[in-house]
């Protein structure tokens, strides 16, 4: 099409970002289910629903995510304010608790739900915009706050069908101080946690050239690195670490903290076996200080799908006071990804469970039917194609995923019946309109 074609009116090729995604139906209600049965979860232990602005000022949005930071979308409104997409649902969380100090009681447990955007390169299960699922615990220093978060992200994995799953628990301080102890500066902790973050990825070699390119001493790289490492996750007990860091008492608290999470997660009903501890795990982001987690999916093996931590101070940068939070974020599309492909849970195949189909051109008796079989609290499609036959309409209502059809004026049938099929298997039966309800409701209830 020419640029006067354009101009003139014509038509405009159809095309979205890169990154980003058109749902289907289908799609939209397995996203809807999953979604619904993380809001079960997250509301059973007591969390209220929450929801926030997509962009934010620029400020509230910057000096909270570290090197992801570069991945924000950001611009200048027609105010000319700079500001940004959110990135995560954190620290607009942060933000809110800050400006809402007086409305709301500590301790406070919110849920939220809603898509964010990151501007980086789009692979399979990574987007540009996404949806995350979270659940914080605002206000409680307690480490049975944490254990309640690890308890909400079992629940949830379990709720989709993922019940081979485990999480990986360790603490910022403690990794903080092992840094320490192998003679690293404390200035220097946030490159560590990004770096053995990555261990599992690039291997011991590949973190310790990374710590030493960034300018930590080689030698203080190469100590933490194979004190981390050289040991598997199980193996490597607090109580060792305790021998290990004996005398460094922020070391000894960070242990005291996971042990009490340790010892409540199986009243919580996280047994032993699902969670793990590994010292080695830091999370990427520069706002945790305490208790971090990860859950990894061990059947199918598709690696993290979700994560979370205590942070203390990010509610401070927006307060006039410090206000200590844990929290957790399911990553839904990673999540969507594995419950499609390995059909782990069903959605509904169709919108409606019952097609009505009017077969003399009588609109207002269709509908009035319409509305009867929808008070019985069924999903009610009306049929808006008079002019073709009852047998392309019910070939339609299949196509469709519609379990039954209800036919209305059907030839041959009694003025006071009607025709239901059941689309499927090819049942069909001619009662008295008075019973149609009580077939309706048998057959799908069968379904």
């Amino acid at each position: 099409m020419t640029d006067e074609q354009q101009k003139a009116g014509g038509s405009r090729k159809p095309q979205i970002l890169k990154g980003f995604r058109d749902y289907l139906p289908e799609q939209m209600r397995m996203r809807q289910e999953v979604i619904g049965r993380f809001r079960s979860v997250f509301e059973s232990f007591g969390f209220e629903p929450l929801d926030t602005p997509a962009i934010e000022y620029l400020e509230v949005l910057t000096g909270k995510a570290g090197e992801n930071e570069k991945l924000m979308y950001e611009f200048s409104d027609h105010g000319d304010r700079r500001v940004g997409l959110r990135y995560d649902l954190t620290v607009p969380l942060a933000r809110f608790v800050a400006m809402h100090q007086s409305e709301i009681v500590l301790p406070f447990r919110r849920y939220h739900i809603a898509p964010v955007w990151r501007a980086e390169k789009p692979q399979r299960g990574r987007f540009r915009e996404f949806w995350q699922c979270d659940a914080d615990i605002v206000g409680s220093p307690a480490p049975v706050a944490d254990a309640e978060i690890i308890a909400i992200l079992g629940a949830a994995l379990t709720s989709v069908g993922l019940p081979r799953y485990s999480i990986v628990v360790s603490h910022r301080q403690l990794l903080a101080r092992m840094a320490a102890w192998a003679g690293i500066p404390d200035e220097r902790a946030g490159q560590v946690y990004r770096s053995v973050d990555k261990l599992a990825k690039i291997g011991s070699d590949g973190v310790v050239e990374e710590l030493a390119g960034s300018g930590i001493d080689h030698a203080a790289a190469r100590r933490v690195v194979e004190a981390l490492s050289k040991e598997t996750a199980n193996a490597l007990a607090l109580d060792r670490i305790a021998d290990r860091l004996v005398g460094d008492s922020v070391a000894q608290d960070a242990i005291g903290e996971l042990k009490e999470i340790f010892a409540v997660l199986p009243s919580m009903g996280v047994s032993e076996a699902q969670v793990r501890f590994d010292p080695t795990l830091a999370r990427g982001l520069d706002y945790y200080t305490g208790p971090v987690f990860e859950a990894l999916v061990d059947e199918p093996k598709v690696g993290s799908v979700a994560g979370g931590g205590r942070y203390e101070n990010l509610i401070g940068t927006f307060a006039n006071r410090s206000i200590t939070a844990t929290g957790v974020s399911l990553g839904l599309e990673r999540i969507l990804e594995v419950v499609t492909e390995f059909q782990l849970i069903s959605a509904c195949e169709s919108a409606a469970d019952v097609l009505i189909i009017s077969a003399n051109s009588d609109a207002a008796e269709a509908a009035s039917i319409a509305s009867q079989v929808r008070s019985e609290g069924w999903r009610v499609e009306l049929g808006l194609q008079p002019k073709r036959s009852v047998g392309e309409q019910f070939k339609f209502g299949f196509r469709k995923g519609i379990p039954v059809a209800l036919v209305v004026g059907a030839a041959g049938v009694a003025a006071d019946a009607v025709r239901i099929k059941q689309l499927r298997s090819g049942e069909e039966h001619e009662v008295p309109g008075d019973q149609a309800l009580a077939l309706i409701s048998t057959w799908l209830k069968q379904a």
